[in-house]
């Protein structure tokens, strides 16, 4: 049974994650409820190990049928890779709790920010020349992929946002764009989780074939319908960690 309910818990993460990001908002709660006993590292190794699986094959998916902007996500995807690094050490010398309370507030303002401008993300027009793109995509990596290794929730609708907001990308070419950097930021903690022995491998194979069915599904929907679906699926996933983040915040 406990194969059956974290499989079906993956699947859906992949699906969401393909689409916009936030599977870890579904798998990981499942897990620690069917896992109740065992180690916070240790489920959440298992969920790196489920996750890079459906992320990489989404960002494999969606860069066929998608035009990548190659120049400016490589360097940022490697930025990503070394800030996760950073942030998963620094979170070892301190605490994160800090972030706990200030999080649901920021993803509250980007909520607001995102329906206040009807026609955010609607429309692809990256506005930076190629330098300054390449630029600014690295320290959105370096950044949100420290923050990631830091602390984490959220991680892949901050990509989503900032690419909309600061490089002009619709929602389809940000959430294409923010899987290669997930990839990048997944790798870096699994790497970690692994080295630490925190990964149940008798359960990534099967948490993976259901994300990667999961993702695929999600990926074939975000190219059907676009960048609107996508920013639909936006919305709905911050308001979902908003409940979630702001739950853990102030009521638990």
């Amino acid at each position: 049974m406990e194969w059956i309910i974290v499989s079906l818990a993956s699947l859906l993460a992949g699906f969401v994650d393909a689409i916009v990001g936030g599977g870890g908002l579904i798998l990981l709660p499942a897990l620690f409820a069917t896992f109740p006993t065992a180690p916070p590292a240790t489920l959440m190794g298992t969920n790196k190990s489920a996750a890079i699986w459906g992320t990489g094959i989404a960002t494999w998916q969606y860069s066929r049928r998608v035009q990548m902007r190659w120049r400016a996500m490589l360097p940022a995807a490697l930025a990503g890779f070394v800030g996760a690094f950073a942030g998963a050490w620094v979170v070892t010398l301190i605490s994160a709790d800090f972030l706990r309370k200030l999080l649901p507030l920021v993803l509250v303002a980007l909520l607001i920010y995102t329906l206040a401008r009807k026609d955010l993300g609607r429309h692809h027009a990256p506005r930076l020349a190629a330098g300054r793109e390449t630029l600014a995509a690295c320290a959105i990596g370096v950044t949100i992929g420290f923050y990631d290794g830091f602390f984490g929730p959220g991680t892949g609708s901050f990509f989503v946002f900032l690419f909309v907001r600061v490089l002009g990308y619709d929602f389809l070419n940000a959430s294409v764009s923010a899987k290669l950097l997930n990839l990048a930021t997944n790798v870096a903690a699994l790497i970690l989780f692994t080295a630490k022995g925190h990964v149940w491998w008798h359960f990534a194979l099967p948490l993976a074939v259901a994300n990667v069915v999961g993702s695929l599904l999600g990926a074939h929907l975000a190219l059907k319908h676009g960048a609107g679906f996508v920013r639909g699926i936006f919305i709905l996933v911050v308001g979902m960690l908003i409940l979630k983040t702001g739950y853990d915040a102030f009521l638990r």
